[in-house]
């Protein structure tokens, strides 16, 4: 717990906080970056399964995941701050817990799909496996969203 008061407290958070424009204005951008992340993830995944066909399969992931790795950079670094200014309270959060453990699962079911599918470049429809997996990850980054707007709420 003093961990997280001293992180709350750290001269440039108290800035952050006091500020008028700062705090939403990181708000915004980290709800962008998780916008273009979630886009990107659920246009991949769509393609994966077999619903989206027009562009070649690896061009189109390989722009995606170029895109979904920027929106996750930008939506951690908003995010840092946006947990410090409120770190005692967000760690107890059912809220915050639920979405920082959806956000583990997320990244355990890529892993997943990169053990089962990744460098499969023979264009033919991936296994039921891997199709399962990115139906899954739809499923839990909708539970990010979802775990994310609640934590304000309680």
């Amino acid at each position: 717990m003093e961990l997280l008061t001293a992180i709350e407290r750290l001269p440039a958070l108290e800035a952050f906080r006091l500020s008028f424009l700062v705090y939403p204005l990181v708000s915004a951008l980290h709800i962008m970056g998780f916008a273009m992340l979630f886009a990107c993830v659920f246009l991949m995944d769509l393609r994966i399964i077999g619903t989206i066909r027009v562009l070649d399969r690896e061009v189109f992931l390989s722009l995606m995941r170029r895109f979904a790795v920027s929106g996750f950079a930008v939506a951690a670094v908003t995010g840092l701050p946006m947990f410090a200014v409120q770190a005692r309270e967000y760690v107890f959060n059912p809220a915050f817990q639920a979405k920082m453990a959806l956000l583990v699962l997320a990244g355990l079911n890529l892993w997943a799909f990169r053990k089962i599918a990744d460098g499969d470049r023979t264009g033919r429809p991936y296994p039921r496996s891997a199709r399962f997996l990115a139906f899954t990850s739809i499923l839990v980054w909708v539970g990010v969203i979802v775990a994310g707007r609640f934590i304000g709420f309680i």
